[in-house]
This record gives C-alpha cells, sequence and structure tokens, in this order.
C-alpha cells in the first residue's frame, strides 16, 4: 500500500471564501518569547495557517515570527492562511474595526485572512478581558446579541483587510441561527473536537452550507481520560509506523475536518505536520470501534475558555 504524503498539505474549500489549509498551528502559548520560538519552528516545519487570538495577549510575538520568515524568504505572505478573534469583550457593534485594527498592527500584517468571534457570549465591554462581580460571576453583555456582532463582522469584509470570517465555540444551533440570517456566511467554525467528540452532525451541517470545521484540542489536550492511550488509536499507530498524535490528526483531516495543534517542542511540531493518510479501514476503526464520549472544555456553555492560564 502506497502511502500519500499529500494529505499534510490538504486545502478545504469554503463556499466563496477561497480555500483554508486543513493543517494549523494555535498559538495558545503564555510566553510571548516563547511564542515567537514555537511559531518560527511551526512554519519552518510547514505549518501554513496560524490561529491567533487577542485573549491570548501575544499577537505582537505571532507578528514577529511571521515577520522573521518573510525577511529570510522561507515565506511568501500569500501562502500563509492567518485566523485571529474578536474577543468577548468587543461584541458590540462599535467596538470591533477598532479590536480588529489593533490585531492587524499586533500581527503586522495589511490583512487577515479569517476573523473569528471567540465565543457566542458577549462580556461585560471595556479593557479587563475576564470582567467579574464582587462575587466572581462573569458580567455578561446583555445589550448586544449575536447577530448583530455578525453582521459588524460582515461589514469588516466589505470594507476591506478582512478577507473572511467565522464563529468558535459555537453549538450546531447557534450555528444555525447565523447562518440563516447572515448576508456573508461562515467560512469557518472553529470547534472542539477529537476521536472522542466527533461532532459528526456539526460537521455535516458544515459541509452542507460550505462552511471549514477547524477542530481545535485536537489531541485532547492532554486531559484525561487520555485519547492518545486509546487501543484503536494505539493498535493503529503500530501498525502504521506513525505516533498516536500523528493517526488522530490524520484522521481529523481525512474525515474533512481542518484542526489546530499547539506545542512548543519543535521535535513534536514537526511531528504533528508529518501526518500521513490511514487506510480505509483505520478509519472505520476508528468510527465504530471508539466509544468514549467526553467535552474537555465548557466553553460552549458559559463563554470563559478552559484552556487560557488566568492573569496573575
Amino acid at each position: 500500500m502506497t502511502i500519500s504524503d499529500s494529505l499534510r498539505y490538504t486545502k478545504i474549500p469554503t463556499r466563496g471564501s477561497g480555500t483554508i489549509p486543513a493543517v494549523g498551528f494555535g498559538t495558545l502559548i503564555p510566553d510571548p518569547l516563547v511564542t515567537r520560538q514555537a511559531t518560527r519552528a511551526a512554519l519552518e516545519a510547514g505549518f501554513r495557517h496560524l490561529d491567533c487570538a487577542e485573549r491570548y495577549r501575544n499577537e505582537a510575538a505571532v507578528g514577529d515570527a511571521i515577520q522573521d520568515a518573510f525577511r529570510a524568504g522561507t515565506l511568501r505572505r500569500q501562502d500563509l492562511f492567518v485566523t485571529t478573534k474578536l474577543w468577548n469583550t468587543n461584541h458590540r457593534p462599535e467596538r470591533i474595526k477598532p479590536a480588529f485594527d489593533a490585531s492587524r498592527r499586533r500581527l503586522q500584517l495589511d490583512d487577515i485572512d479569517c476573523y473569528i468571534i471567540h465565543t457566542p457570549f458577549a462580556f461585560q465591554p471595556g479593557d479587563e478581558q475576564d470582567p467579574r462581580d464582587a462575587s466572581g460571576r462573569v458580567i455578561y453583555d446583555s445589550g448586544v446579541t449575536l447577530a448583530e456582532t455578525w453582521h459588524a463582522l460582515e461589514r469588516l469584509v466589505d470594507e476591506g483587510h478582512c478577507k473572511s470570517i467565522g464563529l468558535s465555540d459555537i453549538t450546531l444551533e447557534k450555528l444555525r441561527e447565523i447562518v440563516a440570517v447572515a448576508r456573508i456566511r461562515p467560512a469557518m467554525v472553529q470547534v472542539e473536537s477529537h476521536p472522542y467528540l466527533p461532532e459528526w452532525e456539526l460537521l455535516e451541517f458544515c459541509r452542507e452550507h460550505g462552511i471549514v470545521l477547524q477542530a481545535f484540542a485536537a489531541l485532547g489536550h492532554a486531559m484525561e481520560p487520555n485519547l492518545l492511550a486509546d487501543p484503536v488509536i494505539t493498535a493503529i499507530a503500530e501498525r502504521m509506523h506513525k505516533t498516536p498524535a500523528q493517526v488522530a490528526l490524520a484522521w481529523a483531516v481525512q474525515r474533512g475536518t481542518a484542526f489546530l495543534t499547539t506545542s512548543t517542542n519543535p521535535r513534536r511540531i514537526q511531528e504533528n505536520f508529518d501526518i500521513s493518510t490511514l487506510p480505509e479501514d483505520a478509519m472505520r476503526q476508528m468510527r465504530d470501534r471508539i466509544t468514549t464520549n467526553v467535552r474537555f472544555n465548557a466553553v460552549v456553555e458559559t463563554g470563559v475558555p478552559g484552556f487560557i492560564p488566568r492573569a496573575t
């Protein structure tokens, strides 16, 4: 059997917004210096899709790594797909363009390939990214709807510099609501998805509407139960002479999703890029024999990302 090495270069078409590289590198890394080093290593490994966010507080470091690659002549802007995200405190329409322009400045880019609403939950507007009341409860903003925020993102596309827009941490129900009122359809939705949370129904809806489903926590974020120790995955990995991580990531692309993976270890970054096609029987085994079902991140219920370290 011939194993194709082209899987890592897969691009998924959207309806009206071009194609999106399936293999993505996430930049949720607390230390800016480490962020710059890891992003540089990801670009050197071959990653051409970077996922960023205002909330990560490190867009400037990602921008520095991108500029390093531009100056070295190893990367052209047209070969790179950059996503960044609007944080919850900026959902009001008047706050969206300033937030978008600030992300562009930090990333040192004229254009953003996809600008995403980080969660469907609006927080109290202001400079405090994690607004809490005296009892420690999140202060939400009831003065804006998700549809109003979406329509403001559509205007960013009209004005230029924003090539496409999307959503993150969204349920199928909420996504249906936005698709129903959207003038510009989402190009991409980011949700937690992995072999223990395959989100088949959401994936089918996305396929029907030309939306890319991008899986974050594609390797389970090293949480328990550890999907990389799953006996179905480890058996396939042994047979294919691949790591369990490479099997899980190949599965993600072959079933039609994009994925994000994050590491600060150059060897692991390279490993996560070096995926290759699984045989059909392995794909069937992963669908039919993996019965564990677990969500690791409760962000879809609260709007508070579970993987972001709290600022002290």
